[in-house]
């Protein structure tokens, strides 16, 4: 198991921190997925044998929203 921390840009609402949430969740491989709106952040555990962070950056991007690794 692995833990990432996501930098997300273009999350303005609730709708928007929903909809990233429910786009890492849907991943493979994913276990938790909170997405802080004010920080403009996500932290994610997933099974690093069953996705890969591009994978998961991936997922952000195709629901609409920008994504890289924190730090």
């Amino acid at each position: 198991m692995a833990t990432l921390k996501l930098r997300v840009s273009g999350m303005t609402c609730g709708h928007c921190q929903a909809k990233v949430e429910q786009a890492l969740k849907r991943a493979g491989g994913v276990y938790s997925a909170v997405v802080d709106l004010q920080a403009g952040e996500a932290e994610v555990d997933f099974d690093d044998d069953a996705a890969t962070t591009d994978q998961l950056i991936a997922a952000i991007e195709r629901a609409g929203y920008g994504a890289r690794v924190a730090g």
